[in-house]
């Protein structure tokens, strides 16, 4: 088991080298360095695989719930042995996390590079998939959105600006651990990374209530990219009217879907469409 060849015992909730982990519900450390707080046993080992794959994201430190050591010797042993690894007793843990830490598993990242959109889609294959999103402020449905980017084979995730950090906590433990594995750029307007995707071949299809086309009568393209909004305002008008749109049927009733439900069942026909699935 590498990384349990530097196990060390924290006993005091202030102990300097556990300070990163200190009260993480009220303030996140995404945005601060480029660094992260992985939660959950799942999210550990995807952050060990991605550290392991090298280049974008890479572990500084763990910190687990002493009980769970043992159970975790497979995800433990995917880090080096220079990645400390500190238990504590659940008082103890509670104490630096600020609340009860249930799963007991706790893992600070480093993101080592950032990319812009253009960069990103300069590396997509000739058959690409790609998910847009405009203004999702929702830690969740970033999340959510992520891990469907992953289950339906989407090449890369393109965030605007005005999109909350993917790396936030809670939005890196829904996305199961998604975050560290779909390619992502977050920044600029949506125009312009929808711009960037036209430029790229990429059939663009803005995902609406009202869209012209029901999702399953899309038809394939070798490069297909999916454009999703917040809920409630939707996507600004000058993409309804630029882009052609999309929409999945639903019963009467009610005026939306949930914005990552629906990136969910979008991805999926236009991922069947391409032949992934």
């Amino acid at each position: 088991m590498s990384g349990s060849e530097s196990i060390a015992r924290i006993g005091d909730p202030d102990d300097p080298r556990i300070v990163e982990f200190r009260n993480i519900r009220e303030r996140d450390l995404t945005g601060r360095d480029n660094r992260f707080i992985a939660e959950g046993t799942v999210v550990l080992r995807m952050l060990a695989a991605a550290h392991a794959r090298g280049g974008t994201f890479a572990a500084e430190k763990i910190l687990l719930l002493e009980n769970r050591v043992a159970g975790l010797a497979e995800e433990l042993a995917g880090f080096p042995a220079d990645v400390p690894v500190y238990v504590a007793s659940a008082a103890v843990l509670d104490a630096v996390a600020g609340f009860h830490l249930h799963r007991g598993v706790l893992a600070l990242g480093h993101r080592l590079r950032r990319q812009s959109a253009s960069e990103l889609l300069a590396r997509l294959p000739e058959r690409s998939l790609v998910v847009a999103a405009c203004g999702i402020a929702n830690h969740d449905n970033i999340g959510s959105i992520f891990r469907n980017a992953a289950a339906f084979g989407a090449d890369a995730v393109l965030l605007d600006e005005t999109c909350c950090d993917p790396l936030y906590r809670k939005a890196l433990r829904v996305s199961v651990g998604a975050v560290l594995t779909v390619p992502y750029a977050r920044g600029g307007t949506i125009e312009s990374n929808l711009r960037d995707l036209a430029e790229t071949g990429h059939d663009v299809w803005a995902l609406s209530p009202s869209g012209s086309t029901e999702i399953r009568s899309i038809p394939p393209a070798a490069r297909m990219a999916l454009v999703t909004g917040t809920e409630g305002t939707g996507l600004p008008e000058e993409v309804l009217r630029r882009f052609r749109t999309a929409r999945v049927a639903q019963a009467p009733g009610l005026d939306s879907l949930n914005a990552a439900t629906a990136t969910g069942i979008a991805l999926y026909e236009m991922a069947t469409a391409q032949g992934r699935l």
